[in-house]
């Protein structure tokens, strides 16, 4: 049973609202410019739904990048302002935002020479092939930027300043959802583009970020600066940090594909309406449960660069207490409202009865998701990425999908057995960052992180 002092608490508790609140407000409005997406593409066809849903899988790669790569920035980042070197933080940032660039140029080639192919290798009908690449083509091109921005961004959170990634994303989304709506339904005189529109937006909105973010770190109005690299320490680091996420992140976008060919056996409207309900709960908790993980990393980040591991453990477990007590209510609002939630993106009916299935799904998954989050963001502030990897590789391959398809398909439950799969994904995961934090090797690794860049400065 935890025992800490009730002023330890609201003392933690004030600390997470102070820096979670901004990055609340930043993920809702990420997710609220998919949900436009969604929503402007639902005035099309439910083609235009699954087209840029099944694109979205794809799209997803060079963000899986940037989150890999933004752990390492933020967990080297929160470490050095713990420890106060400025000068070593600079260089692993710059090197985190050098790094995100090189990376992000392939998938420039391979949005220009593949995205129909890549499409139809989920077994989409031909319209739905026809405009998923259409929108693809124009999302890889801005690969290379959207990596930049996110990377900044944690970089800048992991000092203790989630106000100004907030503002900066906040501006360059709101020109996306903006956009989106003017050129996705030809508003106010401009052409109707549909899909074509939407895809142009986001193309505009990640760019406009990643050149804010840099001229922030360039102005010297933030904490962060650009410094030019020097040595492999902090690249091996950043790397070592970062990679493990990287495939982490991909493998489980990886897993999607084949799960949503899954769906897609029950008809076009169960995938719709996957990619619905999958909207609705990112809308309504990823604002919160990546909140909770931010704060997590920052704050037991910035605990061991200071030198102080039980603070850290204390502080991360805190941290997951209020994380399970405010996903749990939202699960609980969700579960209830499944149905009219689901009316808001179709009128057709077979759509909304699945959305409404998917939306409970979900709802259940809330306390296990509530738990994982952050606990993944404790170990990834202390540079331990390799245990979330862990979990999403069997929360994602084991139960998401094997789970899902024994029993949808081999014990014939039909589409009940792709629910139960969704909601054993998430107690995995969680299980198996749970267990970790018990021990002492992610603090252990903390330390010897710093300590290697303590005697490369010396």
């Amino acid at each position: 049973m935890l025992s800490v002092p009730r002023e330890r608490v609201r003392s933690v508790g004030e600390r997470t609202l102070d820096l979670g609140w901004p990055v609340a407000v930043q993920q809702t409005l990420n997710t609220l410019m998919r949900t436009v997406d969604i929503l402007v593409t639902g005035f099309f066809s439910p083609v235009a739904v699954a087209a840029i849903g099944l694109a979205d899988l794809y799209s997803r790669i060079p963000l899986r990048i940037g989150m890999g790569l933004g752990s390492g920035a933020i967990a080297l980042s929160s470490q050095e302002t713990g420890r106060g070197d400025s000068v070593t933080r600079d260089r692993a940032v710059t090197q985190a935002l050098l790094i995100g660039l090189l990376c992000g140029f392939p998938l420039v080639l391979v949005g220009f020479g593949f995205s129909e192919a890549l499409i139809g290798l989920l077994g989409a009908e031909s319209a739905v092939v026809r405009e998923g690449g259409r929108y693809l083509t124009i999302i890889f091109a801005a690969a290379p930027m959207r990596i930049v921005g996110f990377v900044g961004a944690r970089a800048l959170q992991g000092t203790g300043d989630t106000r100004t990634p907030m503002a900066i994303n906040g501006g360059a989304t709101g020109l996306n959802i903006l956009l989106s709506l003017t050129l996705g339904l030809g508003l106010a005189g401009a052409p109707r583009l549909g899909i074509v529109g939407v895809g142009i937006a986001t193309a505009v909105g990640r760019t406009v970020e990643a050149l804010l973010v840099v001229g922030v770190f360039l102005s010297g109005r933030s904490a962060v600066s650009i410094a030019r690299p020097r040595g492999l320490l902090l690249t091996r680091q950043l790397l070592g940090v970062s990679v493990p996420d990287i495939l982490g992140g991909l493998s489980t976008e990886i897993a999607n594909f084949p799960f949503n060919s899954l769906v897609l056996l029950f008809g076009t409207e169960a995938n719709a309406a996957y990619h619905i309900a999958n909207r609705i709960y990112q809308q309504f908790a990823a604002p919160f449960f990546r909140a909770f993980r931010t704060v997590s990393s920052i704050l037991v980040g910035q605990a061991l660069g200071a030198g102080e591991p039980g603070e850290a453990r204390e502080t991360a477990t805190l941290v997951a207490l209020f994380s399970l007590a405010t996903l749990g209510t939202i699960g609980a609002l969700l579960f209830v409202a499944a149905e009219p939630l689901a009316t808001l993106f179709t009128r057709d009916a077979a759509t909304i009865g699945f959305a409404t299935e998917f939306n409970r799904a979900f709802a259940v998954s809330m306390v296990f998701i509530g738990v994982y989050f952050p606990l993944s963001g404790t170990l990834k502030g202390a540079g331990d990425t390799r245990t979330p990897f862990y979990a999403g590789v069997v929360g994602s391959y084991v139960f998401l999908l094997g789970a899902s398809y024994l029993l949808a398909i081999t014990l014939g439950l039909g589409l009940s057995g792709v629910f139960v799969g969704i909601v054993l994904s998430y107690v995995a995961r969680a299980a198996i960052v749970g267990r970790e934090i018990l021990g002492d090797d992610w603090t252990a690794l903390a330390a010897r992180m710093i300590s290697e860049r303590e005697s490369a400065n010396e």
